[in-house]
Formats: structure tokens, C-alpha cells, sequence
């Protein structure tokens, strides 16, 4: 092999972090854009950019270094990274891919035009239009910024004509966009696999379990039926082939009370509903978005054993200290992952805990015991 070849990643937080982890024994570099000094990517051997991910000169520099460029966050400059694909740096996902996403309304219409079934929604122009909204969606309704929410940021659930105007009055400046609130059972996501050649496979439906808008845990594989099961699966695919570039993809979805599926939500990246597959797949996720981005053929997703991921939230704000993590993997079948991050914050994702078994209860049991005995 005549030299190492360099993945570049924009971002470099944990889920840089796992990516770095799975390059590295594939036999690339890596190197990543972030913000701040000794990211998360660093601490595990990825040299780092430290620039905003707005910055084009970073953007660009990335680009003279990497034989291969992904991303580990959309929040970024998709315009530099277009230009940056069409003087021949393999960039994936596509940067039109990163657009569409990164603006929830377009994402939404693209799921329609694609006969995607998602809840009903509509464009925000100002209070008036939220207003009739509000009625045209029976009296409550989900209010979203269409650009940089995440983990609920940027979200604002309204049930009467006040708390509209005080929704669009905090969010006022922010382009928003209103979705029906769906009555649904359970929340699932499936993690989507395109290789350069647009070949697609996916990973098993599994559930996720939210609080506080943040997602809680993970559970593999999601304990619906076979009709259930196979109907999301082929919707993920569906929507994968519809997008453009390669790499990882996480539908997010909604499962009604009559077994309906709905698409809620695109990832262009690795995701948090993915974790579970480094103890419990064939293939990880992180390393399955290497293999994709960098022309190697795909692994197979197949699941090992049920799984559940745990996500460690930070507690408190400051100064990161940990303390239980000998007690957690004293519990039979888990692993724990820490993200390196610093300070903590409340509701920060810190770290996550894995427990596989041979049944999904016995995996829900020990990771949640596990998860009992960290404190960070």
C-alpha cells in the first residue's frame, strides 16, 4: 500500500470520535474540523482543524489533506463544501444531500414528493399563518425552526392561539415551520447503509425511547411485528435511494396506532439510534460510513444478539468527573464508552453504556443497572 489515505471529517465530537475509531484499523488517517482544541476525534489519534465548521478556509485546507470527506454533523457550510466537491474531492454525503436536510421545510417537501408518508405540515410565514395553522391541525401542533434544532432545540409544542404567539415570539427572526403532533406508540429508527455504486442495505427497525426531546435509550431490535418491521425497513431504503452521496443514513419514524408508519426525521450521518451496533452487529455503523465513503464493499448489518444502548447524560454543569464505571462493567454483557468531553453539562451527551444478552429484556435490565451506578 503506497501511503495512508486521510478521511476528513467536519466535526469532531464523539460521533467523530467512533468514526476516527473505526478508520484506523482500515488503514487510513484521519483528520478532523472543530471548534475547540483536543476534541473528542483527537484524544484517539485524529489530527484536528481547529476552525468553525462555517469557516471556508478550514473547509478548504480539510480538502487539500483528505483523500475522503464526510461529515459527523450537518451544521455546517454545505456551499463550500459543493464547491469543494466539483474540483474532485470525494465528499459524502453529497453537499446537496447536507442542504436538503439542513432545512427541515425542504426536507419535508422532498418527503412528500417522494410519496414518503410523514405527519401533515406546512410553512410559517408569520403569527397569522401560525394561527390558522393551528386550527387546520386541531388544535395543537409542533412549532420548528427549519434551520439548527436538535435534541428539541428549536422546537416549541402549542396547544391554544397564546402559546402560538408566544412561540413565535421567541423564535421570532427564525424561519419556522409547523408539523400536526402525532399520535404514535412507539418511535423508531432505522439505520441505512449506500455505498458508492447506490447500493443499499439497512440495519434491523429498532425503538427509540425519547425524553425531554432527547433520546434515552436504544433498543435492538424494536419489538414489533414482522409487518411492522418490514414496512420500515423498506421505507428507510426508499428514502436512501432518493438521496444523493454515500455513507450511513438514520431515518427516524413514527409508529401509529394502526401500525402506520411515518418518516419523521433524516440523519446524512452516523446516529445516536446506531450505537449499539459496535457490540451488536456484524458490522458497526462507523465502520460500515468508512467502508461507504471511501469505495470499500459494504459489511453486513447482521444482528449478533438484542441490544440496548443507554445514553450518559451529563448531571450537572462543570467540571467533568466520573465515578461508577468499574461498579457498570461488573454487569454481565456491557460495555461503556466515554466521549472524552469536558465540562459536563445537564443533558449532555457524555457517554453511552451497551448491554447485550441473549433476550431484550435481560439487555434492558443490565443497562439500566449499569447505567445506575455512573455518575458524571
Amino acid at each position: 500500500m503506497q501511503g495512508q489515505r486521510t478521511i476528513g471529517i467536519v466535526g469532531g465530537g464523539q460521533l467523530g470520535r467512533m468514526l476516527t475509531l473505526a478508520a484506523k484499523p482500515l488503514g487510513f488517517n484521519v483528520i478532523v474540523i472543530n471548534p475547540t482544541a483536543h476534541s473528542p476525534a483527537y484524544q484517539v489519534g485524529a489530527d484536528e482543524i481547529i476552525a468553525d465548521l462555517y469557516n471556508p478556509g478550514a473547509l478548504r485546507a480539510l480538502a487539500l489533506r483528505a483523500d475522503f470527506i464526510t461529515i459527523e454533523i450537518e451544521h455546517l457550510d454545505a456551499a463550500v463544501l459543493k464547491e469543494l466537491a466539483n474540483t474532485g474531492t470525494p465528499i459524502n454525503p453529497a453537499p446537496a444531500t447536507i442542504a436538503l436536510i439542513q432545512d427541515k421545510l425542504l426536507q419535508k417537501r422532498a418527503l412528500a414528493g417522494w410519496k414518503i408518508p410523514t405527519a401533515d405540515f406546512d410553512e410559517i410565514t408569520d403569527e397569522t399563518s401560525a394561527q390558522k395553522l393551528l386550527k387546520r391541525f386541531g388544535g395543537s401542533m409542533i412549532i420548528k425552526t427549519r434551520f439548527g434544532g436538535y435534541d428539541g432545540r428549536g422546537n416549541a409544542v402549542v396547544k391554544n392561539p397564546v402559546q402560538v404567539h408566544q412561540a413565535i415570539a421567541r423564535l421570532q427572526g427564525q424561519a419556522l415551520y409547523a408539523e400536526a403532533v402525532v399520535p404514535f406508540t412507539k418511535e423508531l429508527a432505522v439505520m441505512v447503509a449506500k455505498d458508492m455504486k447506490g447500493t443499499v442495505i439497512a440495519y434491523p427497525v429498532v425503538e427509540t425511547i425519547h425524553r425531554r426531546n432527547i433520546c434515552i435509550e436504544v433498543l435492538a431490535p424494536a419489538a414489533v411485528s414482522e409487518i411492522v418491521s418490514s414496512g420500515a425497513s423498506k421505507l428507510a431504503k426508499k428514502v436512501a435511494t432518493k438521496l444523493d452521496g454515500a455513507g450511513m443514513f438514520g431515518i427516524e419514524m413514527f409508529l401509529t396506532k394502526d401500525d402506520k408508519v411515518l418518516v419523521n426525521e433524516i440523519a446524512p450521518r452516523v446516529h445516536n439510534s446506531g450505537h449499539y451496533s459496535i457490540e451488536a452487529n456484524r458490522t458497526s455503523q462507523f465502520e460500515q460510513h468508512i467502508r461507504a465513503i471511501s469505495g470499500l464493499p459494504l459489511g453486513s448489518t447482521e444482528l449478533l444478539s438484542p441490544a440496548v444502548m443507554i445514553n450518559i447524560l451529563g448531571e450537572r454543569n462543570g467540571p467533568t468527573e466520573i465515578s461508577g464505571i468499574a461498579e457498570a462493567l461488573q454487569v454481565a454483557g456491557v460495555s461503556v464508552h466515554l466521549y472524552g468531553k469536558s465540562p459536563t453539562k445537564i443533558d449532555r451527551k457524555m457517554g453511552h453504556i451497551t448491554a447485550t444478552a441473549k433476550t431484550l429484556q435481560a439487555a434492558k435490565k443490565n443497562a439500566r443497572n449499569a447505567r445506575k451506578k455512573i455518575r458524571i
